[in-house]
């Protein structure tokens, strides 16, 4: 208990799935957690059933002024930001002939932009904090390839190099920045879509937990990982290493 007692931070596309899991491992261990995503109803049940210690805000992630208003949200509520997980994202699956520019761009919108946007947004903050950490749920696609989701590979590799950027200007402002890197998580996201049988091939042979992956977050938002910016972690159950 207590690895992140009093620490305010920002999940983005907390409400369900994996950053719902993220969200409970953290209130667990004493963060004072804002839960931001557009699923309303999801969002509000959450945090009625974590306490006191969660508030539920609505966040469009491409609109750079919500993001303003997320970060004063969460000072007004909490203090200043600790620590932002960027975990809001989506997948258009499409062949790339298809595929249309409107729904190439809405992917990079969410995936991509909005991970530029949440850091920019949180710096300030994070500076009257004295540093902070920002995790970025990237993917094993930012690492290898995958057919029939272009603008989803695109934005995750963007994610992994833009982390490793932030690194280098914020590492002197006290401010931590890495990557998270799932594989094959059951997740409401990834249901119907195949993940058991691409897990079934990996060493490990199944799909990871959402509290698994959330686990990783934890240590990453918690001084526990006080030296370790710039860098990716991959929890996929070995498929990388094949």
């Amino acid at each position: 208990m207590g690895r992140v007692s009093g620490k305010t931070v920002i999940v983005t596309g907390g409400a369900r799935g994996l950053g719902a899991a993220i969200v409970s491992s953290l209130v667990a261990e004493g963060a004072r957690v804002v839960v931001a995503d557009l699923l309303e109803p999801e969002g509000r049940a959450l945090v009625e059933r974590l306490g006191g210690q969660a508030r539920f805000l609505k966040l469009d992630v491409t609109d750079e002024q919500a993001w303003q208003r997320a970060v004063a949200f969460a000072e007004e509520e909490f203090g200043p930001v600790n620590a932002l997980v960027n975990n809001a994202g989506i997948v258009h699956e499409e062949s790339m002939e298809t595929l249309s520019e409107a729904n190439y761009r809405k992917v990079i919108d969410v995936n991509q932009v909005a991970v530029f946007l949440g850091m920019k947004s949180v710096v300030p903050s994070m500076k009257k904090a004295g540093g902070g950490s920002i995790v970025n749920i990237s993917s094993i696609g930012g690492i290898i390839a995958f057919s029939g989701i272009m603008g989803y590979v695109a934005s995750k590799w963007a994610v992994r190099g833009m982390t490793k950027a932030a690194a280098q200007e914020l590492g002197p402002l006290g401010i931590r920045v890495n990557s998270v890197h799932p594989g094959f998580v059951t997740t409401e996201m990834t249901e119907g879509t195949g993940v058991d049988q691409m897990a079934a091939i990996q060493p490990l042979r199944r799909t990871g937990r959402p509290d698994e992956l959330a686990a990783l977050v934890l240590f990453l938002v918690s001084d526990e990982s006080s030296y370790s910016t710039g860098s990716e972690f991959v929890a996929d159950g070995g498929f990388t290493s094949m």
